[in-house]
Order: structure tokens, then sequence, then C-alpha cells
């Protein structure tokens, strides 16, 4: 994966695999100390020290269309190389918390990618799960909370055509609003 964004999606589509019913991604851009962060927790199955560790191996997935999952280890090689760190604390039958740090202006650290289209992809692909997306910028907060978009729409499902494109809408003036 080239950029951030796709690591995120992976990581929340495992969530979503793993039944969670509320994703929590959280963005830290923080220029003057040359950080940016991000967090993914879930409330999902959960996994134990084991299958944490077979996580982290690279031919190691459960999913049956392929037979590598490739995704945590190149994420915790990718934070490593811009010297940052990676961590993955889980527990059974409560969830899953994924960190990874990045010096911000290393030379090798992912660029952000489509962040405002992978969020938009998470709620297309996973209507009935909840994400709470929350950036912060050098002391500027953008939140994204489906909970409280499902409340304002009633009826009208988030994954409809229209919804998507606000949704994809306001995460790019959010995000410029914070830069």
């Amino acid at each position: 994966m080239i950029e951030l964004a796709l690591h995120i999606l992976d990581i929340a589509e495992n969530s979503s695999r793993a039944n969670a019913t509320l994703i929590e991604i959280t963005f830290n851009e923080d220029v003057k100390k040359d950080i940016l962060s991000f967090e993914i927790k879930d409330n999902g199955k959960g996994m134990d020290e084991d299958t944490i560790q077979k996580a982290m191996d690279p031919f190691y997935t459960t999913k049956k269309v392929r037979r590598v999952g490739l995704g945590l280890p190149m994420l915790e090689q990718a934070a490593i190389t811009a010297g940052g760190r990676f961590t993955i604390e889980s527990e059974v039958g409560v969830g899953t918390r994924i960190y990874a740090q990045f010096q911000y202006s290393h030379i090798d650290r992912q660029p952000l990618g489509d962040i405002p289209g992978t969020i938009t992809a998470l709620i297309i692909g996973n209507p009935d799960i909840d994400i709470l997306y929350t950036h912060n910028r050098n002391g500027k907060s953008y939140i994204l909370d489906t909970v409280e978009i499902r409340q304002a729409l009633g009826d009208v499902p988030l994954n409809h055509r229209e919804v998507l494109k606000v949704i994809k809408d306001n995460i790019v003036e959010g995000l410029d609003e914070i830069s």
C-alpha cells in the first residue's frame, strides 16, 4: 500500500469482518512536534495474544480469497521506516486498537491519500456500522459521527447516493477548514 488511506481501509474492513458495530478512526497531525499518527479502534470480537502474533505474520490471513495477510505487517514497516512506531492491542470480546505513528516530515512517510474517499467507501460497504472519524491538525479538529447523521436522516440509509455525496463533501470541507 502506498498511502495511509489504504491502510485505514484495510484495517477498518478487518473490523467489519470482526463484527464491529463501531469503528473509531482518529488522525493526529502535529507539524510542530513533527508527528503524524492514527488510531483505529473497534468493538469487534477482538483477538487473543496468539492471534495477534499471527496477524503480524505476512503469510497468515483469515480471508478466504487470498493466502497472505500483508496489511498489518506493511503498516508496521511503513511506520518504522518513517521514524515512527506501531502497536496493536486487542481483547477477546472487547475489540481491537491499532496505532501507527510517523515522523511527519520523514521523506519515507507515506502520503495520507484520499481520506474523504476512504471514509465514504467504508460507509458504502458497511452502512450498518457506525463510524466516528476525528481528524486533529495542529490544534484544530474535524469530526464526522455517523450516529449523529443517522439520527438526522431518519429512515434514509447512510449509503444513499445523495447522502454519500453530502458526507464526502462535508469531509473535504472540514479537512480544508482545519488546514
